[in-house]
Order: structure tokens, then sequence, then C-alpha cells
């Protein structure tokens, strides 16, 4: 990865965060660059909305961002809007 702006910050460096399963209503860890998770209680996936990154419009984003994450966010982006 190269340095990189700061609008990419949140993907590069994630934080945990809380994310409660529709499901089940279980309070489940997700990390701020995941679009989902398995709940720990049901087993079921969760996702949540990813909201707009630089990831969709920079020509720098997967070199930025690195191959593997950029595929699997822009995979749920796409996902998202159909």
């Amino acid at each position: 990865m190269k340095e990189s702006c700061p609008g990419s910050r949140e993907i590069r460096t994630p934080y945990p965060e809380d994310l409660i399963c529709v499901f089940c209503h279980h309070k489940n860890e997700i990390w701020s660059d995941e679009p989902d998770t398995v709940c720990k209680q049901c087993g079921k996936t969760i996702t949540r909305d990813m909201l707009p990154t630089c990831i969709e419009w920079c020509p720098a984003a997967r070199e930025c961002v690195g191959d593997e994450k950029h595929e699997r966010l822009m995979k749920k982006l796409k996902e998202q809007k159909s």
C-alpha cells in the first residue's frame, strides 16, 4: 500500500463498532471496514450500509487500500446498489 490521503484512513486503519443483529437483537462487534459479519448468537449473516468512500471514484484506490480489501468493498457496494 502506498501513503494515502486522509479519506482512506478509516479503510486502512479500521476500528471496532457495535452492530445489533436484526434477527435476535444480539450486540456484535464489527470493524469499520467490514460490510457484514456473522452474529455470535444466532449465526446469521448481518450486514450494514456502507457509507460512500473514495474507493468508488479514486483512480489510486486499489493501490491505496490494497487489492483484497478493494475487491471486497467494491463487491459489497455493488450489491447494495442493486
